[in-house]
């Protein structure tokens, strides 16, 4: 569905990409843009975005809380380049913590930046999408929006509430030239680990939980080491990759698993019991 001008050539695919600061959001802005996209990359904080553009990106200050932040930048890529071709919601972090040591402050806060921010660009990018007859949202969720592990409650609600939203909104797009791709990505390598490891320790009141034993022994071990030892971890490239794979389909597959450990859980969950998944996630 290449977009022609009046000469009726065909224009360069566009994307705008959210939370591009580091790990998956970087590499596939630059992976994208190797293979001849225009990308327009956006991040949270100002020296991020300069890095963008040092790179040689399009890039744009983009809180996803902020919907005058979203609204501007999908207004000068239709200034730009009159169409938008696909938007990847990639921006999110990781509220570790116990659920009964999750305020239900701490939980909108997840909320808001991992479901609601992924909601406003999402449905900001459907009104073009109408207008122009055609584009392709690409949400990125998580082997976490398949099956949960324990102390990631709140990531697990957030990245579950966007498979919800992502089965509705397909449906609802049927029969049009506007594709919906869910990406479950397992352990990969970024920088997700150190930014939950903030969040932990500004968020959630060790002293006095139940799970305050765990937390220091366990917990704050695995969020502090700089290896990655989780098994069938990969690249930021793997992620990357998937993404230019659906940027060249015509017809993309509504949903894409990411690493073994993707592939493995989401088979036992649909064959294991309820009991028997719950033992064998209590063991990961």
């Amino acid at each position: 569905y290449h977009f022609k001008n009046l000469y009726g050539l065909k224009l360069m695919q566009n994307i705008l990409i959210t939370g591009c600061s580091s790990g998956i959001g970087l590499q596939t802005a630059l992976t994208l843009k190797e293979n001849k996209y225009k990308v327009y990359a956006s991040a949270k904080k100002d020296e991020d975005v300069e890095m963008l553009k040092s790179l040689g990106l399009e890039a744009f200050n983009i809180d996803v809380r902020n919907k005058e932040e979203i609204s501007f930048a999908l207004n000068k890529i239709l200034e730009n380049d009159l169409k938008l071709d696909a938007i990847f919601n990639n921006a999110g972090y990781g509220q570790p913590g116990a659920v009964e040591d999750l305020s239900v402050e701490v939980l909108k806060k997840q909320f808001d930046t991992n479901f609601f921010g992924l909601h406003e660009v999402t449905i900001q990018a459907m009104k073009i999408f109408r207008t122009q007859g055609f584009g392709k949202i690409i949400q990125h969720s998580s082997v976490l929006g398949i099956i949960s592990l324990k102390y990631r409650g709140a990531y697990n609600a957030s990245k579950y509430a966007i498979e919800g939203i992502n089965d509705t909104l397909r449906q609802e797009v049927i029969g049009s030239n506007i594709f919906i791709s869910t990406i479950n990505t397992g352990p990969v390598t970024s920088k997700f680990r150190e930014n939950a490891l903030k969040k932990f320790n500004k968020n959630i009141t060790i002293k006095g939980s139940f799970f305050e034993e765990t937390y220091k022994k366990e917990l704050k071990a695995r969020l502090e080491t700089t290896e990655d030892k989780a098994p069938f971890n990969l690249p930021a490239s793997s992620v990357a990759n998937v993404v230019l794979k659906i940027m060249q389909s015509q017809k993309p597959k509504p949903r894409y698993y990411v690493t073994t450990a993707t592939h493995i859980l989401g088979f036992l969950k649909r064959v294991l019991s309820t009991s028997l998944m719950d033992k064998l996630l209590n063991k990961i």
